[in-house]
């Protein structure tokens, strides 16, 4: 194994991991985003106003995604055991 299998393998890696997190971090934002504007407009500083619409919107967001992420990590794996079988 060289250098640079092992530095692309880290780069799918890496890969792999910011487009499996990128959309639950941006609707995390989004909500965030929202809700700060919604209390500073309202003067309401209730803690738990940002957490409980963001828990939903995850909740919801890993059952709609969830095959995809997991698609995706299947062939990430499979891939590298392919990789390593070659070896």
């Amino acid at each position: 194994m060289t250098q640079g299998e092992t530095l692309s393998i880290f780069k799918d890696a890496i890969w792999l991991i910011l487009k499996i997190s990128a959309p639950l971090l941006l609707v995390s934002i989004a909500i965030g985003l929202l809700i700060s504007i919604f209390q500073a407009a309202t003067q309401i500083h209730e803690q738990t106003l940002t957490f409980v619409p963001k828990i939903i919107a995850i909740a919801l967001l890993l059952i709609i995604l969830g095959s995809w992420m997991l698609t995706n990590l299947t062939d990430f794996f499979m891939s590298l055991m392919s990789f390593i079988s070659e070896l």
